[in-house]
């Protein structure tokens, strides 16, 4: 904006930035520690959706073990967690068959349960307010504060009412800034601030660059006989050919529900593969499609996962802030979990900012860094649980069954504790070969009863942008879009978007790419898997994107 406008601020103990299982855990467990120990402290979470778990998307499968230490009155407190499992299944797919295999021990989920956790992520919230907590959705952090010594001095949300010309309308609003001794930092996967802090404090000079995968899933309402509440199936193979990691889940919830969903890693090759694609063909297949023949889609979401595990963690803590969750990358890659962890890693951030606490407020030019983060973690289970795995997601560098091969050799002689850490294969923008390289691949058309397009999906994730709002998709460069990416790359964000964001289109002859911002469901896979690294995803005005409900 051609103008500035001064804004107000407020002044908290501890500002977390982000309303999902890693932040409210966060918030809770220090309330828990202040309330022990006979103190006052403010602790506020901002969150850019609509409201808590508007924007929250999982599988979800959850262990308890964390929810457990942080609540231990959960199921008194009547948490959702209502659909034990009670039965594993795990599938080799051919294009027409569907070979049952040995449930591994990370996918056996015995004492776990298949939830919705935008609706845990509600329920924490309602916990966390019982105890203080100030949370204000709707309310995106776009941008982070600093002492003149460079400490994290908070943040600042975004301006509301600005037009697509970047200037104030008739509805216009400043930000807030948000000043604390600490700021954590819960963003979720591929954060925006994360990205910005990761550059300036370097945290990831010692570290593997990051992996991710994008997880794409449907809620479907089944015939009552069709639905098997408790019964949760993961396979591999077909679709995906044998250099692509990836793979489903089908897990049966209550009332006549099934969530089903695809992962594929981004680290993939060929610019010509579609995500979504594969997912529909997954479903088409003749074991698959028998579970949601005569039943009928009521939801969809997609979003992007870390995977890279502990070789990917960036340092954890840098003057006046830290990092929780899936924004630092604490994904369970082989048990397909992260919100036990999250919890986990939210919880001990707690344990170390409220032994840093200053009890009284001050006046202060900066922050300090709390370091004891690191040490509790690597003393915990979290780290242990990582630990034990970080060789298998690196392992699918070699091709899926040298991987599977692998892993079994990892997880039942080695048990995790073999004296090795295997690197992570790269980035995943530079894993993209080159159109020319690849071969395109034929994707059947929807029959839109089992599988679908994008434009109808992205339908049902209730996405509301404001059509005036600036874009928050942000070229670098625009021309590189048509020099490189599409005469080179085929034009592949058109692709690898699961909604239909990207688009090329021909104007006087010549091809141009179109960018439907309003399309966005906020997954970053556009910022993550773009060759040239010219795509610059920012928060957009608060509120705005997917409302996934009980998603």
């Amino acid at each position: 904006m051609s103008e500035s406008f001064e804004r107000d601020s407020m002044q908290y103990d501890v500002v977390i930035v982000g309303a999902g299982p890693s932040g409210l855990a966060t918030a809770i467990k220090l309330k828990q520690l202040a309330e022990k120990a006979e103190r006052e402290i403010s602790v506020c979470i901002v969150e850019k959706g609509s409201e808590v778990g508007a924007h929250i998307l999982s599988g979800a499968v959850i262990d308890p073990i964390a929810l457990t230490e942080l609540l231990p009155d959960w199921r008194k407190l009547s948490a959702p967690l209502n659909t034990a499992v009670n039965e594993d299944r795990v599938l080799f797919l051919t294009q027409q068959k569907a070979i049952k295999l040995p449930t591994p021990p990370s996918f056996k989920n015995k004492g776990n349960y298949i939830i919705s956790l935008g609706l845990l992520c509600r329920w924490l919230a309602e916990q966390a307010e019982s105890l203080g907590v100030e949370i204000y959705p709707g309310f995106a952090a776009t941008e982070v504060l600093y002492h003149a010594d460079a400490s994290v001095k908070g943040i600042a949300t975004g301006n509301m009412g600005v037009g697509k010309d970047g200037q104030p309308t008739d509805a216009f609003q400043p930000g807030m800034e948000l000043w604390a001794q600490q700021t954590i930092f819960a963003e979720g996967c591929h954060g925006s601030l994360t990205k910005a802090l990761i550059q300036k404090f370097e945290l990831t000079h010692n570290s593997q660059p990051q992996t991710y995968g994008i997880g794409i899933k449907e809620i479907w309402e089944v015939p009552e006989k069709k639905c098997k509440p408790g019964l949760v199936i993961h396979s591999t193979g077909w679709p995906l050919d044998q250099k692509t990691y990836g793979g489903s889940f089908i897990y049966h919830l209550e009332n006549n529900q099934v969530a089903v969903g695809f992962v594929i890693g981004l680290d993939y090759q060929n610019p010509y593969m579609s995500p979504f694609e594969e997912f529909q063909r997954f479903k088409a297949h003749p074991e698959i499609r028998k579970t949601f023949e005569g039943g009928r889609r009521i939801a969809y979401g997609a979003r992007a996962l870390s995977e890279g595990g502990l070789q990917s963690l960036p340092k954890l803590s840098f003057p006046g802030g830290l990092l929780v969750g899936d924004t630092a990358g604490f994904l369970n890659v082989p048990r397909i979990k992260g919100i036990h962890t999250a919890m986990k890693s939210g919880m001990i951030a707690a344990e170390a900012v409220f032994e840093q606490l200053k009890p009284t407020e001050t006046e202060n030019s900066s922050n300090s860094e709390v370091s004891t983060y690191r040490i509790l973690f690597e003393k915990s289970w979290l780290f242990s649980e990582l630990y034990s795995v970080r060789n298998v997601r690196p392992a699918f560098k070699w091709g899926l069954l040298p991987a599977m091969a692998y892993t079994a050799l990892e997880q039942y002689v080695f048990k995790g504790n073999t004296p090795w850490t295997i690197r992570h294969h790269g980035t995943d923008h530079g894993s993209l070969k080159k159109a020319q390289q690849s071969k395109p691949i034929d994707y059947p058309k929807p029959d839109n009863v089992i599988t679908f397009d994008r434009t109808s999906s992205v339908f049902l994730a209730n996405i509301d942008h404001a059509e005036n709002q600036p874009t928050h998709l942000i070229l670098r460069n625009p021309q590189t879009m048509i020099d490189i990416n599409y005469a080179q790359y085929a034009s592949p964000e058109t692709r690898y978007c699961p909604a239909a964001v990207y688009e090329i289109i021909e104007e006087a002859g010549k091809p141009r790419l179109q960018i439907n911002a309003q399309n966005c469901v906020h997954c970053k896979t556009c910022d993550i898997k773009d060759p040239t690294q010219n795509i610059n995803w920012v928060c957009p005005e608060g509120g705005s994107g997917p409302n996934y409900g009980a998603m």
